[in-house]
């Protein structure tokens, strides 16, 4: 009767969990403990078959004591640049902007979690690529001058094999980048930027005039003015065409969004009046206050300055295809948003070939010179990818290449860089 019993315990969702749980940390053992046996117990029954290919797909398995060297070395020196630059951003920052704290009274907690503990993020995630490319110059030149590199080429280690910890380094890295750019840093941006409205005087556009748009197919909306503090729009009046004929015509002296409603598209309109037109007859409906739904939202009427860094990637996609259903021309800045975040994090990937193939040798000059073409190179980088931006809002280019132009102008940089760096 024990036996069974036993049999039925070991069969519940609980024991399954559990015997799961040994499972998969015996195989994150074997992943970072070096030498570590996938088998090494035997009540866990793991099949051969898995170990083997377990085995295969572990990272780590190919990363040797020269790899952990240097990516130790890279990631420690690409942190320790963001803390040394940030910290020098955030001394600057403060001694400009504590006039305008102390006018407008803000709190000591506003100003350090609500402001500066979004703002290091938001920078550092920015200028990524410059910190990326110094760290790769710092510590590969003071490795060159060390004579590092040169006793590592000499064991028969190819460039090519001495660039696997850089890359893996630049993986982690770009992971992390569009990670933070994609849905940690637009929900601390909306509070920053609510910050500098309360606080600092940037104040938001919070209203939009003679508003017209496509909420649906077939359906115009128009108003005259509306006031994004109250959610109040006023001239208001909507279109419905079938067959390219008006059918319905609806006018309100004011419209307010519903904050409060369960679900969005609530909308409360007052003093209204609609006009339905069915072949020679005509129907004239009105009241005072009618609850309805419209396809649009107080975001698709008022657009303030960088109002697309406050969407995450999923919403920002999401956005984008809602405008360019309507007819929107304003929808350029946030398919460039979109396509940049993906770019930038690709940067660490081009930067890192033209920084390790650029102070990898051994010169007298040392490594001032690299840093000073480093930050020249990086900062062109920058000025590129703002000045393709503007290009693609302002002159009609692509969104997406106007993102990928940076990488691809530096990607031929790059391979000129490493096919003359040394074998």
């Amino acid at each position: 009767m024990e036996k069974v019993n036993n049999r039925r315990y070991a069969k519940t969702p609980i024991a399954l969990l559990k015997r799961m749980w040994r499972v998969l940390r015996v195989i994150f053992h074997r992943m970072f403990r070096r030498g570590g046996s996938m088998r090494r117990a035997k009540h866990l029954r793991v099949p051969a078959w898995m170990s083997k290919y377990l085995g295969w797909a572990n990272p780590f398995r190919y990363i040797k004591r020269l790899d952990r060297y240097i990516i130790r070395k890279f990631i420690g020196t690409y942190f320790f640049a963001i803390l040394l630059i940030i910290s020098i951003s955030i001394v600057f920052d403060f001694n400009e902007n504590l006039s305008k704290f102390t006018e407008y009274n803000a709190p000591w907690r506003a100003i350090i979690f609500d402001y500066y503990m979004n703002f290091v993020p938001y920078f550092a995630n920015l200028f990524s690529p410059l910190f990326v490319f110094i760290a790769v110059i710092f510590f590969t030149s003071k490795m060159a001058g060390n004579s590092e590199i040169i006793a590592i080429l000499a064991t028969g280690v190819s460039f090519k094999r001495m660039l696997r910890p850089y890359m893996f380094s630049c993986v982690l890295i770009s992971m992390l980048s569009y990670f933070l750019a994609a849905y940690v840093i637009p929900h601390g941006t909306v509070i920053r930027q609510n910050f500098e409205s309360l606080y600092k005087n940037n104040k938001k556009n919070t209203s939009a005039e003679n508003v017209q748009l496509q909420v649906d197919n077939g359906v115009i909306a128009y108003m005259q003015h509306y006031d994004n503090t109250v959610k109040r729009g006023y001239g208001f009046c909507l279109d419905k065409f079938e067959n390219k004929k008006l059918v319905s015509h609806m006018t309100a002296a004011e419209i307010m969004y519903d904050t409060i409603a369960e679900s969005k598209f609530h909308w409360q309109a007052f003093n209204w009046k609609i006009r339905e037109m069915r072949g020679m007859k005509e129907k004239i409906t009105s009241g005072m206050r009618l609850d309805t739904l419209i396809q649009m939202e107080p975001i698709d009427l008022v657009y303030s300055k960088g109002q697309q860094e406050a969407f995450t990637s999923p919403e920002l996609s999401e956005y984008i295809s809602k405008q360019i259903d309507r007819g929107s021309s304003n929808v350029v800045q946030y398919q460039v948003e979109y396509h940049k975040r993906i770019a930038t994090s690709f940067a660490s990937f081009i930067l890192t070939i033209i920084g390790a193939s650029l102070s990898s040798r051994k010169r007298k000059g040392g490594m001032g010179v690299y840093l000073g073409a480093g930050l020249a190179l990086s900062f062109a980088y920058i000025i590129l990818q703002t000045i393709s931006a503007t290009f693609a809002i302002n002159a009609g280019t692509h969104p997406m290449l106007a993102a990928w132009m940076p990488n691809i102008l530096f990607a031929f940089i790059a391979y000129a860089c490493y096919r003359k760096a040394p074998n």
